[in-house]
């Protein structure tokens, strides 16, 4: 028997309430409000338009103007390649989003930006590719970059 330190006498029984069962359908109930805000937090077809007009036409310039995509005669051509990208930063954005296909899965959405490829004066332009996951409110690049091997 355990005796309190100040009395000397049994310590009176302390009985806690037991925690609150939630059963199937409280765990059911949980997923299915969760899964509801998750869609209704998917980001839309414009929110992609601007995100491509920020962030992918970023990753197209980094890897056009810091990389051997292009031909040298060009490099040398373009003084501020940057510059040039920066400048066309909406222009290239809504060509990307017209490249891209958006699968809407409910809870997430996958866009899928495939452009390029061709050959064009005897250049095979690259091919760029990009997948973007959307959820809760967000977009996050997957994977993005240029094949310039083009195909």
């Amino acid at each position: 028997m355990v005796r309190c330190q100040c009395t000397n006498s049994p310590c009176p029984r302390v009985r806690l309430a037991p925690a609150p069962r939630t059963g199937w359908l409280g765990r059911a109930a949980a997923a299915a409000a969760l899964g509801g805000a998750l869609v209704f937090s998917n980001p839309r077809p414009s929110d992609f338009d601007g995100f491509a007009a920020e962030q992918l036409v970023d990753v197209i310039e980094a890897e056009v103007c810091r990389g051997e995509v292009l031909p040298t005669l060009l490099r040398l051509a373009l003084r501020d390649c940057p510059r040039l990208i920066r400048a066309q930063r909406g222009a290239i954005g809504a060509y990307v989003g017209r490249h891209t296909r958006r699968t809407n899965l409910g809870l997430l959405s996958l866009y899928r930006t495939e452009f390029g490829g061709t050959d064009l004066l005897g250049w095979s332009l690259p091919r760029f590719s990009a997948t973007v996951v959307g959820a809760a409110g967000q977009l996050v690049i997957v994977q993005a970059g240029l094949d310039a091997g083009g195909s």
